[in-house]
């Protein structure tokens, strides 16, 4: 995968997976949402990781794991995404896999390539949990319910080819108290 670069967003581990409060409290949601970060960022490999954050926490960790650290304050999740990507164009990647923090089973980012777009979707075929995108093409991100079909129909506007990938690891997200049993 050469020119490849990873880039994860991460919230702020204090605000993460809230709607996971009915069953986790605040400490255990931080310390879950770390340890399903600190496992997407061993999943890349050898591939050059960037972490997305406007949380001095997260960029402080995210250095201490190793990763670039691409400051993206009042973006939201879509602009971070959209920043992280120009900024990885800029220092020379040709391909980014962009991959949500909360993917408890990640083992290989690396599988997650091809031409064009290539879309991890969740288990629902609702979200997409990881997407690698050519640099450079404008890709406008679509995260949030139904983002699946949106990427889906960004490429198509692009006239980029569009593949799925299934891999087991990559398809189970966190983001309910159910989500949490394990598959």
């Amino acid at each position: 995968m050469p020119n490849t670069a990873v880039l994860v967003p991460v919230k702020a581990f204090s605000h993460a997976k809230a709607r996971l409060a009915p069953v986790l409290d605040a400490a255990a949601r931080a310390a879950l949402a770390r340890h399903m970060a600190e496992t997407v960022l061993a999943a890349a490999h050898h591939l050059p990781v960037t972490v997305a954050c406007d949380d001095e926490e997260v960029a402080s960790w995210a250095k201490a794991a190793g990763a670039a650290v691409a400051w993206t304050p009042g973006l939201g999740l879509n602009g971070a995404v959209a920043a992280g990507v120009d900024a990885l164009a800029d220092a020379g990647a040709t391909r980014v896999v962009i991959s949500h923090a909360d993917l408890p089973h990640a083992r290989d980012l690396t599988v997650v390539d091809g031409e064009g777009v290539v879309a991890v979707p969740d288990r629902h075929d609702d979200g997409t949990n990881v997407l690698c995108v050519p640099s450079g093409t404008g890709f406008r991100f679509a995260y949030g319910p139904h983002s699946f079909e949106r990427h889906r129909a960004e490429a198509d506007r692009l006239g980029l080819p569009f593949t799925v990938l299934r891999p087991a690891d990559l398809t189970w997200d966190v983001d309910v108290p159910a989500d949490l049993e394990t598959p």
